[in-house]
Formats: structure tokens, sequence, C-alpha cells
């Protein structure tokens, strides 16, 4: 018996919990391990353990599988990454970093970045092909008008998988910056001025004082 150690970790946005079913399966060189669910209840920063028992060494693991299976009401997650601990001690990485939603299963490779010369496992190569597949699939481009520039085969923004999306969350950080931009710039007297700046160090008193606020901000 083999036993490997398992630890799953949610992102730490608020809308990245879920209260659906997450279970899953772990791939070696030498197999794969049955199908083993994790939890039911995922909570936005926080990390999930459980242990995988194997009827046999896997081998190096090459590969894990995240089921999401809906028990009443969609509630997508946005997975962090996944460890995985061999019996033998060695420490495998998964960094996951995208949206899972509705019923679906996602592949994820493990961590270490190789060429496509590198894939000698015809399950990698399996894997590269499908994700490329499925790459062609989303970014699909078309002609706006004539002579401009081609972009996304979408009518809707909505209509894009949520990891592609502008993220909701740097979306209402980008306005409450540009909000704290401009109340910067009024309360400096920059936008209701009406008379021609007296000097370039006045202009330059100005914009320190706003410069030096939203870079703070950005960092």
């Amino acid at each position: 018996m083999a036993v490997y150690k398992v630890t799953v970790a949610t992102g730490d946005m608020a809308e990245a919990r879920t209260t659906n079913s997450i279970s899953i399966t772990l791939v070696g060189t030498y197999g794969e391990s049955r199908q083993t669910t994790i939890s039911f209840l995922f909570l936005p920063g926080k990390e999930r353990s459980l242990s995988v028992h194997c009827g046999q060494d896997l081998g190096p693991i090459v590969l894990i599988r995240l089921h999401k299976w809906r028990l009443f009401l969609e509630d997508a997650w946005f997975c962090k990454d996944v460890r995985v601990t061999a019996p033998n001690g060695a420490l495998y990485r998964f960094p996951c970093y995208q949206w899972l939603e509705g019923v679906t299963t996602v592949e994820v490779r493990e961590g270490s970045g190789k060429k496509l010369v590198d894939d000698t496992l015809q399950i990698l190569k399996e894997h590269r092909r499908r994700e490329l597949a499925a790459r062609q699939e989303a970014y699909r481009w078309k002609n706006y008008a004539q002579g401009w520039p081609r972009c996304l085969n979408v009518d809707s923004i909505s209509e894009l998988d949520s990891n592609i999306q502008f993220s909701r969350i740097r979306a209402n950080n980008f306005t409450g910056f540009l909000i704290f931009q401009g109340a910067s710039h009024f309360l400096s007297g920059f936008l209701l001025r009406r008379t021609s700046w007296n000097s370039l160090d006045e202009m330059r008193t100005i914009f320190s004082r706003t410069q030096g606020r939203d870079i703070g901000g950005c960092l």
C-alpha cells in the first residue's frame, strides 16, 4: 500500500470558495490512483489535506485531475495549487490558478517547466495536444471590419471563459484607483484650474503630490 499526502489550496479572493464536491486523481509514470473526494467545502485562502491510498507505487507524479461535481447549485471554485508528497518523501507541485465551473475535470501538469521535446510519456503528449486544441477553440479570431485589426470571435465578454475574462477583483481595484486619482487631482486644484501654470515648479508641486499617492497605492 502506497500513501500519498495531498494538500489543496484555494485562492484568497472572496468568490474563490465553493460548497461543490471536489475530488482528485493522481497520475504517475506507473499508473494512476482512484478518484478520491477531497471535501465539500473550500474556504478562501485555506488549505485542505488528505491521504490518497494506492495499491502500488505510482512512480513520479506527472499529472493530477481535479473533478468538480455540482450538488445543488453551481458554485465556482478557484484552485490556487496542489502539492503531493510521495511515500519516499518526494514533493510534487501543481500550480493551477484557475476557475473550475460547472461539472468539469481539469488536468494540471507537474510544475517543472518542460518543452515539447521533453514529453516522453504518451499521457503528457496527449495532455499538451488537448490543451493546444482548447486554446485554439477559445481564442478564435474574426475581422471586425475591413482594414481593422482582428479581434476575438465573440459578441460579448460574458461568452468568454472566466479564466480568460478580466478579473472582477482587478476591475474593481482599477475602478477604485481611477476614482482615487480623479479625487486627488480635484482636491489639488488640477481639474478646476482655469488659468495657465505660472511656472514648471508649480506643475511639479501638483504632480509630485498626486503621483506620490498613486505610486504608493500601486505597490
